[in-house]
């Protein structure tokens, strides 16, 4: 018995010797990854017939003046802008968005590339816009006014704009024709 009670003591002993319980660890954070971003689909390729690819949206506006008028295509902010000098008997078909390049104007009749120079927009920015200048004679102008359904302007790098031949344009026309 005294070994028993000598074994129980060191037991107790040892028990006595042993650190107070320690908390569990605490689970690691969750790894968030983030998530990626989905790429927009691709616009599906454009019909070969350019009498079907779908229109730019928007509206043809007229703004008329003694020296001046005007039409604009877009919905907030204007993507072309077709405007007549009465003293110069010019139109100038002008692209709000693009660079200082060559333009490709399609119409049902007629297929035609014109040369641009760069305009400054009147912002802050001084955004560069191309720019084609056309006499108001030109064989191009009735081929846009009178295209079946649409007439399209294309630039590199940009999308095509598909516009509808509405009576502004004609308006414009006639308003530097005299």
């Amino acid at each position: 018995m005294p070994r028993l009670l000598a074994v129980s003591f060191v037991a107790v002993a040892l028990a006595g010797c042993v650190g107070p319980p320690q908390a569990p660890e605490a689970p690691p954070a969750p790894v968030i990854k983030p998530t990626p971003r989905p790429t927009p689909p691709r616009p599906a390729p454009l019909p070969s017939d350019w009498n079907d690819w779908p229109f730019t949206p928007g509206s043809w506006f007229y703004e008329g003046g003694a020296d001046r008028s005007r039409a604009s295509f877009g919905t907030d902010q204007r993507v072309v802008v077709l405007s007549c000098d009465r003293a110069s008997r010019r139109i100038e078909l002008t692209l709000i968005v693009g660079a200082d390049v060559s333009l490709v104007v399609r119409t049902t009749t007629m297929i035609r590339e014109l040369q641009t120079r760069s305009l400054t927009k009147p912002t802050a920015d001084k955004t560069a816009m191309p720019t084609a200048q056309l006499s108001a004679n030109d064989p191009l102008l009735d081929a846009i006014a009178f295209s079946r359904g649409r007439f399209v302007i294309e630039q590199a790098g940009q999308p095509p704009l598909v516009l509808p031949p509405q009576a502004e344009i004609g308006r414009v026309i006639e308003d530097c024709r005299g």
